[in-house]
């Protein structure tokens, strides 16, 4: 398969910025007096952390430090799901706040409700501040393509109304009521959550960097942060000087030295997500696939995929690829193989048989994944240093409402945010190498290995392999 751009970050970020933002407009010298605030990382994190400490601090001084341009990391390159889904393992959250002399359950629950509220506030800011980010709230669609899938959607089902869905918010669906929705060729059934909203990833943190500037925020691309102490972030530009600081690297945040809880290595690895999207598909083809209601797109696949209808008329579809690159390689221009090109345009045509497309634009991304595949937010009091770290490939909502607790954190205060289950949540350290390289690379083998045997024999229950996997990587519920 030829023909298509590959890598240059990404289909979104390909697009140039809005008209008359000067090209050198981020590149002003690095203050010379301290700021109130340091953030280390220019992605939704780092933006949401800024315009959550600027609303509440119009005096601040903050600086935004970004090593490459806004949006460089995954916060630019993702499938473009604002999803309300908890960034980890809810049963492991569960047992981090039982740990803590907490139900549970309860504290899941209340974090779901967040997540659920992030989603809301989000689609109700970029609208009163006119961010125009292709936002769309069409919903999430999980169809299953076997019968096992369709067990683990039913199991799924009863699992969200117990960690904090609403009966109103979720549907079971049989294939009819799919195809009704979008004609997937082999959906046998689906699983529709309501809250999700589609948008595209580059205009979103463009809009958010823009609108935190307009607020007094210093944004510094091209600068690369080398080592965190207290009160201080070492840049290869130079040492700015901060009375706090926030680390908001995600996949990238085995780059930066530092003494504080949540930094070291071995906390996060950053794990490969491979995208592809079409050429503009024509009216009569969208006649025949439907997806009139703009829904997110994925399967219950053990190796999924994601994908969204974009506003202009293509399909975007992701999945996991080549998963892992030795010594927690990072993706740089996001170049990706010819063979996960392949696979996701193989599972195109599995879902719409009979469909042409061209592809034009391929490219891939990092997620940070810690040990435990939790999300973590930590503060150290003492130094007045935070990080946030471990989205696992659900950050698009979850790094709004990381920003919010980690500002509240700062200030000392005791609130919701401050009291869900991933503040200090402990995910431990990664195996050194090459046990990581084969640990990873073992476990998606072993997941599509599950995926084919539940193909090919109809199984009505999830094989064993991937029972086996989910347990060995920690992801089982």
């Amino acid at each position: 398969m030829t023909g298509y751009r590959n890598g240059a970050i990404s289909h979104w970020m390909s697009a140039p910025p809005d008209p008359g933002r000067a090209a050198d407009r981020r590149t002003a010298p690095l203050p010379d007096e301290e700021q109130d605030l340091v953030i280390v990382g220019g992605g939704l994190t780092g933006l949401w952390a800024a315009h959550t400490a600027s609303l509440e601090n119009p005096g601040w001084r903050i600086t935004v430090l970004e090593a490459r341009e806004v949006g460089y990391g995954a916060s630019g390159r993702n499938g473009g799901w604002m999803s309300p889904l908890i960034p980890g393992n809810r049963a492991v959250y569960a047992r981090t706040a039982q740990a803590r002399g907490r139900d549970g359950v309860e504290a899941v629950r209340v974090f779901q409700r967040e997540m659920i509220t992030a989603v809301d506030d989000t689609l109700r800011l970029l609208e009163e501040e006119g961010i125009e980010a292709d936002q769309h709230r069409g919903g999430h669609l999980k169809v299953a393509t076997t019968p096992a899938a369709m067990r683990r959607l039913e199991r799924a089902h009863a699992a969200d109304l117990a960690f904090g869905y609403e009966e109103s918010e979720l549907s079971l669906l049989d294939a009819a009521g799919v195809a009704e929705r979008v004609a997937v060729g082999p959906a046998l059934g689906g699983l529709f959550t309501r809250a999700t909203a589609r948008v595209d990833p580059a205009k979103l943190v463009r809009g958010l960097a823009d609108l935190v500037e307009r607020r007094g925020v210093r944004i510094a691309e091209g600068t690369t942060a080398t080592r965190v102490d207290p009160g201080a972030v070492a840049t290869d530009r130079g040492t700015v000087r901060a009375a706090t600081v926030f680390v908001c690297l995600e996949a990238y945040s085995g780059t930066v030295a530092g003494t504080a809880p949540g930094l070291g290595p071995r906390r996060v690895i950053p794990v490969n997500s491979s995208m592809i999207v079409t050429r503009p598909l024509p009216d009569e083809v969208w006649e025949r696939i439907g997806w009139r209601g703009g829904e997110c797109l994925g399967d219950a696949a053990h190796t999924f995929v994601y994908a969204q209808r974009t506003a202009d008329g293509r399909i975007a579809i992701g999945g996991r690829g080549t998963p892992y690159a030795y010594a927690s390689g990072t993706p740089g221009q996001g170049v990706v193989d010819a063979r996960t090109v392949r696979t996701l345009s193989e599972r195109l045509r599995l879902f719409f048989p009979g469909v042409e497309f061209g592809i034009e634009h391929a490219w891939r991304g990092a997620i940070g994944v810690t040990r435990d595949w939790c999300a973590g937010v930590t503060f150290d009091p003492a130094t007045r240093v935070g990080v946030v770290r471990g989205f696992a490939g659900h950050g698009v909502t979850a790094t709004r409402l990381a920003a919010r607790t980690l500002v509240d954190r700062a200030a000392g205060r005791d609130t919701v945010a401050t009291r869900l289950p991933w503040n200090d949540h402990d995910s431990g350290r990664w195996e050194p190498e090459p046990l990581r390289w084969t640990g990873v690379h073992g476990m998606y083998r072993l997941f599509g290995v599950a995926d084919h045997w539940e193909e090919s024999r109809g199984s009505r229950e999830t094989s064993l392999i991937a029972r086996f996997g989910a347990r060995l990587a920690g992801l089982a519920e």
